[in-house]
């Protein structure tokens, strides 16, 4: 014997199916009609590039970082980390771990003298990051 519940059930269930299925094939014709379309927009970057462009406005993206940048800026020629550290309230691991991102966006670069590494920015690479920002405008 079935009651009442049971058969609602059995006829909720067999409804969701149909229109779950109606919504897939409603979704695949309309990406199947969309595929053999031309984007009237297309985007100016690959991927590559705006993934390179992006770890560069990401490096600039920080405070600190941004700190380190101006410091750097404004000496002409290299800065010990030891200076560098010594101009912030965080600690060395802190600092380095910026300098680390900078590095890594192209931003700076050092030189290792002894126990020390000297860090400059590079020029081009800021340069990079204006023409980015300007395209974008």
């Amino acid at each position: 014997m079935t009651s009442i519940h049971q058969g609602n059930t059995h006829r909720t269930a067999t409804m969701s199916t149909n229109i779950s299925s109606a919504s897939t094939v409603g979704i695949l014709s309309r990406q199947a009609a969309m595929s053999n379309m031309t984007p009237k927009f297309a985007p100016t970057l690959n991927e590559d590039e705006a993934v390179t462009q992006a770890r560069l406005l990401k490096a600039l993206a920080d405070p600190t970082r941004l700190r380190i940048l101006s410091l750097l800026s404004r000496h002409e020629g290299e800065v010990c980390v030891f200076e560098i550290v010594e101009s912030f309230t965080l600690e060395q691991p802190t600092i380095s771990h910026h300098l680390r991102i900078l590095r890594d966006a192209g931003l700076v670069d050092c030189r290792k003298k002894g126990l020390w590494a000297y860090y400059y920015v590079r020029r081009e690479a800021l340069s990079r990051a204006r023409e980015v920002i300007n395209e974008l405008v």
